[in-house]
Formats: C-alpha cells, structure tokens, sequence
C-alpha cells in the first residue's frame, strides 16, 4: 500500500469516528464501533508516518490528498 493512500484512508476514517463518538455519548452507548475507527486510521496513520522516509508533518497532509485523489481520478 502507498504511504500517501495510507495517511489519506487512516485520516479519513480518524475523522468519521469522531461524529461517531459524539453521538454515543449523547445517546448513552458505549462507542465500540468509533473506538474500533480510531483504532484503525491511528493504525493506518501510524503506518504511513513510519514507512514514508522523512515522515509527515501537519503541512504535507493536504499534499497527500491531492496526490491520492489526483492519482485515482486520472
């Protein structure tokens, strides 16, 4: 798997947990399903961050978007 397809899939799925969380709370359930999506985009983050060379910063995040949506669009 491509470093940047896993930074763009782990922060996506990282950012549909977090509704995820708010709306068990407020319903009063516990939250597996988004403790389950943290668990995965952190793994798929941590993934990307470790296996590209000079990492990522908080800069270069919107850079790998647009290659990954770039790549699969053309």
């Amino acid at each position: 798997m491509d470093n940047d397809l896993a930074l763009v899939l782990g922060v996506v799925i990282f950012a549909f947990a977090i509704p995820a969380v708010i709306s068990a709370f407020t319903d009063g359930r516990s939250p597996r399903v988004a403790t389950l999506c943290f668990m995965i985009g952190g793994s798929f983050i941590a993934y990307a961050v470790s296996h590209n060379p000079g990492g990522y910063g908080f800069s270069d995040v919107p850079d790998a978007f647009a290659r990954v949506v770039g790549r699969y669009t053309n």
